[in-house]
């Protein structure tokens, strides 16, 4: 019985091989002359909701059918499981030219003939780093205009299957699918194929991919783009070519390019920020042996006499200056010198970043025509869910057309609800930062009497001390938090942004994109501001300590200051977000793809076609392009912010970037569907987040320096208050610490034994002794290095936004070159088309006009059905 059984799926396999004489890449119709663009699938399931499903379906079909579209349809039965059926779409020529006009497409009018720019005399220099001519411009340059319907004689069409690119053709039919009505439900319009996914009418819509990424496709008529982007761009091996930008957004559209292109651009630009922040870091390397405070932290005659205070109530113990030494040591990596001159470099290479990206996506905007790009025909348009879920009209002053719009009174609700929920999900990870830092002040003991009893520790102690270890978990503790929170708000923020019915897609975007980056920054870079400006700041002094919530004693910082904690914070949170968010972008899309393909493996190749092996792929969403500009985003916020305290932030975001560019582009040729393309000229609101940052890291940086580091104070004894002119620092350990008697310890504080019967004890800060007259109060020495640190405050920011203001003055958002030859080709253009309609205008005095074919009139009636629809 099995293997009659199995004999029957032999003779149905081979039935349906037979039936398919395609190979399993084609992207045509059964005729193999009309190209897919889009593909519709279902699952025919006989539930409650079969026969409303099946209504919709032939309404939405019927309707895409007299909007021109032709529609071919694959039974269950030729699937690979038996249970979807693929709908085929196919834009006609006449479909095509009608919509095109709509969406304002450029197309070619003649070549063009502006000489390039001057070639780079570093060329021979980079040519290792180049990629073939024929994949970095797959295309010529043409001369462009807006297609008109009226004007076909005017482009350059040799053949009209292929005159319209694929990305092109498939955002023309995406825009059809959008605004497709399929009938009336409640009462009200229904419409888009957003709503029908949502509802579960159709499980998939998507276009093709041209090929497998691993083999160019057997039809002369495949350009097998994804095979070259995976061959040239997609492999980690080729990590140091360039990226094929052209080949990028002729294959997913204008939006995905320029987010390569800006990925691209950042990471080069990264280069110069390690290189120096490396220098700076072996700096304090080769320096650390020289380093006069450390060298008396060790000293068994200096750091091995002076007895600290205890780190803590009742449990601590005294402790020697000296079991520090070695934490000591490692903080002068980070905390010297080349640290403020790296802090002023950044601000510098802030703005030249900035400056110089301009000028790139300027350049970009003309070689792929942007320059007169509308952001009303792609961003502005309404969103079809604003005209769903609206049902009042007003009169547009503008158009003066009926639009829908929402009432003053329904945005002002919907606004407060949202405004009420972001403000609660940031007032809970405030709550969740102050829970991690109560961790910190009740394991702090724990921690400080374990490694004091327990002789395992002992080999390690001198490195691993209470305050690096509270640090290290209470940082890894905070990555895990910050996880957590992070998952459920994007959920959230999709969820509240979809509830205010944003008018325009440009609005959609930029809403989320404010809402998710308020809650991204409060939740990464709040324990960083903690450690940075908060921590050890407040701590009292022996005898009068401050405490959170009258129970846990505020931390104190290491006797060696509070920058290398900040630094293992940042490392931590920084390093574990890129090492988490590449297993999430790579790792789990293709263990999902894996599995739904593991059934399909083993069948022959004409079976498994090309829509079911997109179908099986991962969805890059909507919001696909927005995770990866806020990731990086995020990761701009850390080497900037706080890059005073980690020179090293720079490379290890360097080396992640040149991971994180062959990871996107592997995954988005190898693992997901193909986008939807789509237009864009710029970054959009990312640009004005990237500034604002910018303006912010200058004054974090000065105050890192200032207030985190111990620089301010070390210069302040090396001018006024050192006494051993040959070695100016020498005593610098024993002038920064205060004295206190241990007899004025009240109960609270008092330790639980004093063995050694220690009758004084150390503390970080400048206050007088107990034997003066201003008892345990704040010497002059604190308003000296307090009045030089607010001092350099100022200046540093004067100093570096002077630079950064004239730096951004000096730089031109537009090369001159870009400048000029958008001017002639602005000039050619017109020139062009004013011969154009001086010959037309001819012709039509002697002929008269032309009549419109009947496979053009159809598309113009479902253009208008599609406009009254709406």
């Amino acid at each position: 019985q099995q293997s009659g059984r199995k004999y029957n799926l032999f003779l149905k396999r081979r039935l349906r091989i037979d039936k398919r004489h395609q190979s399993k890449d084609s992207i045509f119709f059964r005729d193999g002359v009309r190209r897919i663009d889009f593909v519709l699938s279902y699952v025919d399931d006989l539930n409650k909701e079969w026969e409303k499903k099946l209504e919709r379906r032939k309404e939405f079909e019927s309707n895409l059918q007299k909007a021109g579209l032709e529609l071919e349809t694959e039974d269950k039965k030729e699937s690979e499981d038996g249970k979807i059926f693929f709908v085929k779409i196919h834009a006609p020529w006449e479909v095509l030219i009608t919509y095109a006009e709509v969406l304002n497409i450029k197309v070619p009018i003649k070549e063009n003939d502006i000489p390039s720019t001057v070639e780079n005399p570093l060329d021979c220099v980079l040519f290792p780093l180049r990629l073939p001519e024929n994949v970095m411009h797959p295309e010529p340059d043409y001369f462009t205009a807006p297609f008109s319907k009226d004007k076909q004689e005017l482009y350059l069409i040799n053949d009209e299957s292929t005159f319209f690119s694929p990305s092109m053709r498939n955002r023309i039919v995406n825009y059809i699918l959008t605004r497709c009505p399929y009938g009336t439900e409640e009462g009200k319009k229904k419409f888009g194929i957003k709503r029908l996914l949502n509802n579960g009418t159709y499980t998939a819509a998507y276009p093709l991919h041209d090929c497998q990424y691993w083999k160019k496709a057997s039809d002369p008529n495949c350009d097998s783009e994804r095979y070259t982007l995976y061959m040239e761009w997609a492999r980690f091996l080729r990590f140091y070519k360039e990226q094929p930008l052209d080949l990028i957004r002729k294959y997913y559209g204008e939006k995905i390019g320029i987010y390569f292109a800006w990925l691209g651009f950042y990471t080069e630009m990264l280069f110069l920020a390690a290189v120096v922040g490396l220098i700076c870091f072996l700096y304090g390397l080769f320096t650390m042996d020289e380093n006069m405070s450390s060298k008396e932290i060790c000293d068994p005659a200096i750091g091995g006499e002076i007895i600290m205070c205890p780190l803590c109530d009742k449990e601590c113990e005294y402790w020697r200056l000296n079991t520090t030494c070695e934490s000591s040591q490692y903080s002068h990596l980070f905390d010297n010198v080349a640290t403020l001159f790296f802090a002023i470099f950044m601000g510098i290479w802030v703005t030249l970043f900035l400056e110089f990206w301009k000028r790139r996506q300027a350049r970009l905007k003309y070689e792929w025509d942007l320059v007169d790009f509308e952001e009303e025909q792609q961003q502005l348009q309404l969103r079809p869910e604003y005209e769903a879920k609206c049902t009042q009209k007003k009169r547009n002053p503008i158009t003066q057309e009926m639009e829908p719009y929402l009432p003053l009174t329904s945005q002002a609700v919907r606004f407060c609800v949202s405004g009420a929920t972001v403000l609660f999900w940031v007032s809970l990870i405030i709550a969740s930062m102050v829970a991690v830092i109560v961790y910190r002040l009740a394991v702090y003991a724990a921690f400080a009497s374990l490694m004091e009893n327990t002789q395992t520790l002992q080999p390690i102690s001198g490195l691993l001390t209470p305050q690096l270890a509270t640090s290290v978990t209470a940082s890894c503790l905070n990555f895990v938090i910050i996880m957590i929170l992070n998952f459920f708000y994007e959920r959230i923020a999709i969820w509240i942004t979809d509830m205010e019915i944003p008018r325009t897609h440009m609005e959609y975007e930029n809403r989320l994109t404010m809402k998710m980056f308020l809650f991204q920054f409060v939740n990464y870079y709040s324990s960083c501001f903690y450690v940075a400006f908060f921590k050890g700041k407040f701590v009292g002094y022996p005898g009068a300590y401050t405490y959170m919530f009258n129970r846990w004693r505020n931390e104190e910082c290491d006797p060696a200051g509070c920058l290398i904690e900040l630094t293992t914070q940042l490392t931590i949170v920084m390093a574990g977000k890129q090492i988490w968010g590449n297993i999430q972008e790579a790792i789990v899309p293709w263990i999902c793809n894996w599995w739904g393909r593991r059934k399909a493996r083993n069948n022959p190749e004409n079976l498994y076609s090309r829509w079911e092996q997109d179908h099986d792929l991962q969805i890059f969403g909507a919001l696909g392009l927005f995770y990866e500009y806020l990731e990086m985003v995020i990761q701009f916020g850390f080497i900037t912010l706080f890059v005073a305290s980690f020179p090293l932030a720079p490379l290890l975001a360097l080396m992640n970037n040149i991971l994180e560019i062959r990871v996107d582009s592997w995954k988005l040729t190898t693992q997901y569907r193909r986008p939807v393309a789509a237009k864009a000229h710029s970054i959009g609101v990312w640009q004005e987040i990237l500034n604002g940052m910018a303006i912010l890291s200058v004054v974090t940086n000065a105050f890192i320096v200032a207030f985190t580091s111990d620089m301010i104070p070390r210069l302040v004894y090396y001018y006024a208050y050192s006494e051993n002119k040959d070695s100016p620092m020498s005593g610098y350990i024993n002038n920064s610490l205060s004295v206190f008697l241990i007899s004025d310890f009240p109960e609270r504080n008092e330790p639980k034994e004093n063995p050694e019967n220690f009758v004084i004890c150390r503390y970080r800060d400048y206050r007088y002794p107990p034997d003066h007259e201003r008892k345990y109060l704040h010497s002059m020495q604190f308003w000296h290095i307090l009045a030089a640190k607010l001092a350099f405050i100022i200046i540093m920011e004067h100093v570096v936004f002077i630079v950064k203001f004239f730096v951004a003055w000096m730089i031109p958002d537009v090369p001159a070159d870009v400048k000029a030859r958008i001017k002639r080709e602005k000039y050619l253009t017109q020139k062009i088309l004013h011969e154009y309609e001086l010959e037309k205008l001819k012709e039509r005095l002697c002929q008269g006009d032309k009549r419109a074919t009947e496979k053009e009139f159809i598309a113009t009636e479902g253009r208008m059905e599609l406009s009254r629809a709406m």
